[in-house]
């Protein structure tokens, strides 16, 4: 079966978009002397992802049909002793669906910028950018061994900063992108130094060799503590994901990371990127399986981020920021899962996900377009008579991301919220809670803004910001004239989107939750973390889940949520503000976000000054230059003043000396034979 797929061949799958990038860097920027066009940027950037998405569904349609795997190594960089830091390809079910939902989602993000970024100067830099991140992360998502993970995962840090910070006239852009990489730079010390233990004590960077010493790993402790190594391994991984995918408390940077073009947001932080970490943690299952800690940790977060993020987006008015708060929600319902030693699911989800919120995301920047760079959805309304497709294809990814029963969001969802029920891990209770409640939260946040955009009265002409606000490419908004459908470049891939945003979820749940799809690439101990076998138990097939599901309390909860934003933002707008007005203490909380961000700016980035300041004071100035460096030439130069005196140059002196010498010598001699 191995030999079905070959490692020349998946080698062109990152390769194709770098070679894009370069070319579109090198020679349709400043940097090459602006050799090449915008048609040619585009037209190479965009054959480059498509090539990898042929490639990619070949492999996938490989690992499906006949069960093919390819584990090779394919470049040996360095040998330290026994530890191989090399370059290879893992292809098994979990890699060759990423790659087909990375390669899928960027490559209609590339037909899309077409359209989004026809109007910006950097048109060509953006085409480098997002091929870079492409090809960032397949090297991530094909790796057989952690050194090529954690390149992968560097690397897509590094293009995220420079796509957040596209515009980087913008002040508030410059502010976001370096918050997002201080961020993650936080959770990549933790990533590093979990890396740093598993190659410590299994002498191996390699994915297969670590997980067949698990077992020895499991029964070591963290030397000096009574610690269980492997717990300690993977919380430290588990930081490292709670970076990159945005788990409380480190989820900031991803918020204010809106500040880029729309298509990143799409591409990084809905698709790919942010889901770096699921993917990391299902990777490693073999490993977070025997820590039963670790998965403890993990539900609890993740149940955290899914319910409060949630609420954050209620109040949200700027459109891509109600969708990024959506994506907060929804990472933290994956992360539940691997909590809940459903990888399989979260990963599910991971998938499922990946196309609903890109289409949501593409669809904010479509009424974005529409409406003439205003992002406020309080001053939108009536929108769907203008933009019928935009207005079609954001209600299917609405009602894919709410779990309306047949849509794909509803099958990862729903098996998210049956597994957290049947775990029996202590934070199993709040997690099923948090969940639950979050299906609320989230038909709310998500149909509040759906009916404050499409729907009710044409609210555009009263925008007080109509004619001076910035708008999302930096630039003064000076248009008032009425909404109008976006160009085909920029419609098509939502069309394209939302065709597995409805069925990929009915298509998919049975292979890839119940059958051999993830084989070899998810381990889980059914004798102590049963809740995949209690699914399938339940499980009678797609349309049997669905039916039973008008009859379940998640489907009613999310029904009462589209309920209660119909009646307060169509039929009876005062009761939001009289809500507000009634629980202003809450809303306040809500509008500062919890105040993570003044606790990060005023605590722990002002002690950090404080503490930096006192050590280059104390330390450095008084300790190090004033006693050490200064003290010592003073020292030297008090000693040699003193010498110096000495130094008559008179014969005598130095005559008088010798015989006083001598005198000393003599006298202690005799001292001693005494």
């Amino acid at each position: 079966m191995q030999a079905s797929l070959n490692a020349a061949t998946l080698l062109i799958v990152p390769l194709a978009p770098l070679v894009g990038a370069l070319v579109a860097g090198i020679f349709g920027t400043q940097f090459g002397g602006n050799r090449i066009g915008r048609t040619l940027t585009h037209s190479l950037t965009i054959a480059g992802v498509l090539i990898s998405f042929v490639i990619s569904a070949l492999t996938l349609q490989a690992v499906v049909q006949s069960g093919a795997r390819l584990n090779e190594t394919l470049y040996t960089w360095m040998v330290v002793g026994d530890l191989k830091m090399e370059i290879g390809f893992l292809v098994d079910g979990l890699t060759a669906m990423m790659m087909c939902v990375v390669t899928f989602v960027s490559l209609m993000v590339h037909i899309y910028t077409i359209g989004y970024m026809d109007e910006d100067e950097g048109y060509n830099r953006f085409f480098a950018y997002i091929s870079l991140f492409t090809f960032s992360m397949l090297m991530l998502v094909m790796s057989n061994n952690l050194l090529q993970l954690f390149f992968g995962w560097e690397a897509v840090g590094l293009v995220s900063y420079l796509l957040i910070g596209f515009w980087y006239n913008k002040p508030s852009a410059i502010f976001a992108n370096m918050k997002a990489f201080l961020v993650n730079r936080v959770g990549d010390f933790g990533f590093i130094l979990g890396i740093g233990l598993i190659a410590a004590f299994a002498g191996t960077l390699h994915y297969a060799e670590i997980f067949s010493k698990a077992p020895e790993l499991a029964a070591l402790t963290l030397p000096g503590t009574s610690w269980m190594l492997l717990t300690v391994a993977c919380i430290c991984l588990f930081v490292g994901a709670m970076g990159k995918s945005a788990q409380f408390p480190l989820h900031v940077w991803l918020p204010d990371s809106m500040e880029g073009p729309t298509p990143i947001s799409a591409l990084i932080h809905a698709a790919t990127m942010v889901t770096a970490g699921i993917f990391m943690v299902a990777r490693m299952s073999p490993l977070f399986e025997l820590s039963d800690t670790a998965l403890n940790l993990v539900m609890l977060i993740g149940a955290i981020t899914a319910l409060f993020m949630g609420f954050l987006g209620i109040i949200q008015n700027d459109i891509k920021r109600v969708v990024a708060y959506s994506t907060l929600s929804q990472l933290g319902y994956m992360t539940v899962a691997l909590g809940a030693s459903a990888y399989s699911v979260a990963v599910f989800h991971l998938m499922t996900h990946a196309f609903f919120k890109a289409l949501l995301f593409l669809g904010a920047g479509s009424v974005i377009i529409g409406m003439h760079h205003n992002q406020d959805i309080r001053w939108m309304g009536g929108v769907r008579k203008y933009m019928p497709i935009t207005w079609i294809t954001s209600l299917l990814g609405s009602l894919a991301l709410i779990g309306t029963p047949f849509f794909a969001g509803f099958y990862s969802k729903d098996s998210i919220i049956e597994a957290v029920a049947e775990s029996h891990l202590p934070a199993a209770g709040f997690a099923h809670f948090a969940v639950l409640a979050g299906v609320f939260v989230t038909a709310f946040y998500s149909f509040r803004m759906y009916f404050l955009v499409f729907h009710g009265q044409e609210r555009y002409d009263q925008n007080p910001d109509a004619h001076h606000g910035d708008d999302d490419h930096g630039h003064n908004n000076h248009h008032d004239h009425s909404p109008h459908e976006s160009p085909w470049v920029v419609w098509l891939p939502l069309v394209l989107l939302a065709i597995p945003s409805v069925v990929i979820g009915f298509m998919t749940i049975e292979p890839m939750l119940f059958g051999e799809f993830f084989k070899d690439a998810i381990v889980v101990d059914a004798t102590r973390h049963h809740a995949m076998k209690e699914l399938q138990e339940a499980f009678h097939g797609p349309v049997a889940m669905a039916l039973h599901a008008f009859s379940s309390a998640p489907f009613w909860l999310a029904l009462g949520g589209v309920v209660t934003a119909w009646y307060m933002y169509l039929i009876n707008p005062a009761v939001p503000a009289a809500i507000g007005r009634g629980l202003r203490p809450i809303v306040v909380l809500l509008e500062n976000k919890y105040y993570m961000d003044w606790i990060n700016e005023n605590v722990l980035a002002r002690g950090a000054r404080l503490l930096g300041t006192g050590l280059w004071q104390g330390g450095d100035r008084a300790i190090i230059d004033g006693f050490f460096v200064n003290g010592s030439w003073r020292l030297v130069g008090w000693v040699s003043k003193r010498v110096r005196g000495l130094q008559s140059g008179y014969l005598y002196h130095y005559a008088l000396v010798m015989i006083l010498g001598i005198f000393v010598l003599m006298t202690y001699f005799v001292w001693l034979n005494k």
